[in-house]
């Protein structure tokens, strides 16, 4: 019997999905409404000096690679799973969806990196 590869990316799917669930609305607030208005957050929050040293730092780093991937990762895998409730059936769907999710990482990642720590 061929080993499936499902377990690997419904684990990235309910992942992601769990991190935009609760995080998704906190990022959206603050990038959206809080600094931009001045609610609770100063304006200066999200200056670009405040965001490059975020993202120089290697926590902050992370946080952005592991929001990057399983955000990816979740919405390809919806995207998917969308496409059979409709009826459409491709064999190359999951290669170029998971394929997506894994380039648009990798773009993520040498971004991430090429900004230095």
């Amino acid at each position: 019997m061929k080993r499936a590869n499902d377990p690997i990316f419904w684990s990235m799917f309910g992942a992601g999905g769990m991190l935009s669930a609760l995080l998704g609305p906190v990022l959206i607030f603050i990038t959206g409404i809080a600094v931009p208005f001045g609610f609770i957050l100063p304006k200066s929050t999200l200056s670009y000096a405040n965001a490059l040293a975020f993202a120089q730092n290697p926590i902050g780093k992370l946080f952005l690679f592991v929001v990057i991937l399983l955000f990816l990762f979740h919405s390809m895998h919806r995207l998917l799973h969308s496409l059979h409730d409709f009826a459409i059936h491709s064999p190359r769907e999951k290669p170029i969806f998971y394929g997506l999710a894994g380039l648009g990482t990798l773009v993520g990642l040498i971004s991430l990196l090429s900004v230095g720590f």
